[in-house]
């Protein structure tokens, strides 16, 4: 990786942090130079201006977001194991600055139109495009209803998600993971295929 391609991964990295803690809103080019000790000039030739920033740190987490929850779920036996692996590492991240980002920014700017908002609508109907696929391939495996929806399925476990950051990292509920795991397994064993 060239210097130039790395200092912009490191500054992307910085960026992604502070969006989830402040929201895209609070990350501009002016105070992120400040925070990396780098001239706003120098940032700004990087980026262009506020918007390129924003996209280019939704980028980042959406390539974070799928190196450790959904290319690592891709890699477990079709079906149900796979759906439970997207699930787990999916719950993990909870905590992290990629994860929260998208919540955040769904939040921030679900009534601003504009390429940011396109972007993150493009963004979490890709996701539950993954969701969908991994049930429909559980489908294919005979382990979930030919019956079920899945795309109510993968509505329903992005809902679930949603409740979990809420409950986890708002409410910081203890209960937070056990009520979410449990309500997984109620998702699943409605979709499961029955023998008869």
């Amino acid at each position: 990786m060239s210097k130039g391609a790395a200092t912009r991964q490191a500054v992307l990295a910085e960026a992604t942090e502070v969006a989830s803690r402040l929201g895209l809103g609070g990350l501009t080019i002016g105070s992120l130079a400040a925070r990396l000790d780098m001239s706003k000039s120098g940032l700004f030739a990087h980026f262009r201006s506020k918007e390129a920033l924003h996209l280019q740190v939704l980028g980042y987490a959406r390539d974070a977001f799928t190196a450790e929850v959904i290319r690592p779920a891709l890699r477990a036996p079709r079906g149900e194991a796979r759906m439970r692996a997207l699930f787990d590492n999916w719950y993990r991240s909870v905590s992290l600055p990629s994860a929260c980002l998208f919540v955040s920014a769904s939040t921030e700017f679900d009534d601003q139109p504009g390429p940011v908002r396109d972007q993150l609508v493009v963004d979490h109907k890709d996701l539950l495009d993954v969701i969908a696929q991994i049930f429909r391939t559980g489908v294919a495996e005979g382990q979930f209803s030919e019956a079920a929806d899945p795309e109510q399925f993968a509505h329903d476990l992005q809902s679930v998600m949603l409740g979990a950051f809420h409950a986890k990292r708002l409410l910081d509920d203890p209960r937070a993971e056990t009520w979410t795991r449990r309500a997984f397994e109620a998702l699943l064993d409605a979709a499961r295929a029955t023998s008869d």
